[in-house]
């Protein structure tokens, strides 16, 4: 194995254990054990590691990166709830990626200012009840309007917020197909395409169980995490996560098709 060194910690020397052997190491732990929990914890950095690598090249030390994600990798340990059926890392990987995306967010060398993010969650949910009015979605006048602020505002208040991505970066998967963000540009005066896509996305939902359809209204149009989304809909976060993504999956077909 390669060694990574990161915060005095030989990567390499970390334990591996058996799933059987994680089970019961957690029980303890959480049962109240704190040698059983510092070792589930030491057991664990690895997988904070394999996170702290999506991150790298925004500025940020690793080891600073690596600090936090343990943050999160703590709070997954205190959150996770034995009587689920799911694994303890599909459980904690969108725990420690959420610390750090909330440490870069609140240490970042360029500060957002508070008053900013307060206009930019305004705009995001005037835009959702506008769409919801229009059955469209709005234009930055229309939610500057419903705001009753300039449009600037608005506009230079969501862009604050967005986090800077690569054309590159991969925004669906599945077995050798990859649809990254450059595939998702089009010239802006292809109003045909737009349309036929918007129907086509439009028929797509319709066809999606109910449940299936409040989850990708809840996710992509109130912006609400998948913990939240589980709490308002009654079922584990787990089946939140597997659902959303089987539904996107059937709107790509569809949408492909």
């Amino acid at each position: 194995m390669q060694k990574v060194e990161i915060t005095s910690i030989d990567t390499s020397s970390l334990p591996r254990l058996k799933p059987g052997e994680m089970r019961a190491l957690l029980e303890k732990a959480k049962a109240g054990d704190s040698e059983a929990r510092e070792r589930f914890i030491y057991s664990n950095l690895r997988l904070v590691l394999s996170v702290v690598q999506r991150f790298t090249g925004r500025g940020e030390q690793p080891d600073d990166l690596f600090q936090v994600g343990c943050i999160g990798l703590i709070k997954s340990i205190d959150g996770f709830d034995l009587k689920q059926d799911v694994r303890f890392s599909t459980y904690a990987v969108p725990m420690i990626a959420g610390e750090i995306r909330r440490h870069l967010r609140d240490y970042s060398a360029v500060r957002v200012p508070r008053s900013m993010r307060d206009t930019a969650y305004r705009a995001m949910q005037a835009k959702l009840r506008l769409t919801d009015t229009l059955s469209r979605e709005p234009t930055v006048g229309e939610i500057a309007k419903e705001l009753g602020i300039p449009e600037p505002d608005v506009v230079f208040a969501l862009d604050a917020i967005s986090d800077p991505v690569s054309l590159y970066d991969p925004v669906f998967n599945a077995d050798d197909d990859t649809l990254c963000v450059l595939d998702q540009i089009s010239d802006p005066m292809d109003n045909e395409t737009r349309r036929v896509d918007a129907i086509a996305l439009r028929d797509g939902i319709a066809k999606l169980s109910e449940r299936d359809q409040k989850i990708l209204n809840l996710r992509y149009f109130a912006c609400k995490t998948q913990v939240e989304v589980s709490k308002e809909i009654g079922i584990s976060q787990a089946q939140v996560s597997r659902l959303e993504k089987s539904a996107l999956r059937q709107l790509e077909k569809h949408v492909r098709s």
